[in-house]
């Protein structure tokens, strides 16, 4: 897809990922409409863009909420004139608590943010999306999409679904000019934590990792993803740990999943 002069709406692009994205477009000539419910941390997207334009808009979205999302294409056509594609970017990680003592409100937010916020962005944008004469929709699953992390359940069930969500998405749409690419990102150094309102005892690990570049950076994450996103691809993981523990898990998932546990150790 060539995004020059398209308008394209990010979803968490108040921060991480999500501001680097909108960033990046807003470099090759794309329009960009960003969403979040912070509207504090999208000011500061706008800031780092240069200054307010007519290239990007932002919006306060929750995307767990239907009909806002619903109404959400509207508003960024008043706003464009059109829309070209979105990625589906916003997401929460749940805290790190086994399954049986994770009450259902949790469990409830996690699949109302991660998963059904994607569909409602999907179904609500896909009418228009078929219109265009080049289209496109990414949808970010995760690492944690495809092998599970303890304490990390339902993150991974979410993320899961979206994989197979995207997956179908692509067969119905394979003859139509409306590309798909599931994204599946391994550790990159964002705030998705504090975002989440998580902490855990490896948190200081984290940190601590992303500075010595054990996490990649959103910047690098966000050029991948965009470049994916040209070049009409299916599937992409993003960093080696991604594609490492992709192998790992289809050559021996039990395997894979017993180092998982060993790595994730001092999360609890």
């Amino acid at each position: 897809m060539k995004l020059e002069g398209k308008v394209i709406v990010i979803t968490g692009g108040g921060s991480g990922m999500g501001r680097e994205i909108a960033l990046q477009l807003l470099k090759k000539g794309a329009k960009v409409a960003i969403a979040d419910i912070n509207e504090e941390s999208m000011a500061e997207t706008v800031k780092l863009a240069g200054g307010s334009n007519n290239n990007i808009s932002t919006h306060v979205l929750n995307i767990a909420n239907r009909e806002a999302v619903e109404a959400f294409p509207e508003i960024v056509i008043k706003s464009h004139g059109t829309v070209d594609g979105i990625i589906n970017n916003a997401g929460i990680i749940q805290p790190f608590i086994p399954v049986n003592e994770l009450g259902y409100d949790k469990i409830e937010r996690i699949m109302n943010i991660n998963f059904y916020g994607t569909l409602y962005m999907i179904k609500s944008f896909l009418p228009y999306l078929l219109k265009r004469p080049e289209a496109h929709i990414a949808n970010t699953s995760s690492m944690g999409g495809f092998i599970p992390f303890p304490g990390q359940t339902f993150y991974g069930a979410s993320k899961a679904a979206i994989k197979l969500l995207s997956e179908g998405l692509y067969a119905e749409l394979k003859d139509t000019k409306v590309g798909v690419t599931v994204i599946f990102p391994g550790a990159v150094n964002t705030n998705i934590m504090s975002n989440s309102g998580v902490t855990s005892k490896a948190t200081e690990t984290d940190s601590k990792n992303a500075q010595t570049n054990q996490a990649m950076t959103a910047d690098k994450a966000a050029e991948i993803i965009i470049k994916a996103i040209e070049e009409n691809k299916f599937h992409i993981l993003v960093g080696k740990d991604a594609r490492f523990l992709n192998l790992f898990y289809r050559f021996n998932p039990r395997k894979a999943v017993n180092f998982i546990v060993k790595k994730m150790s001092n999360m609890h």
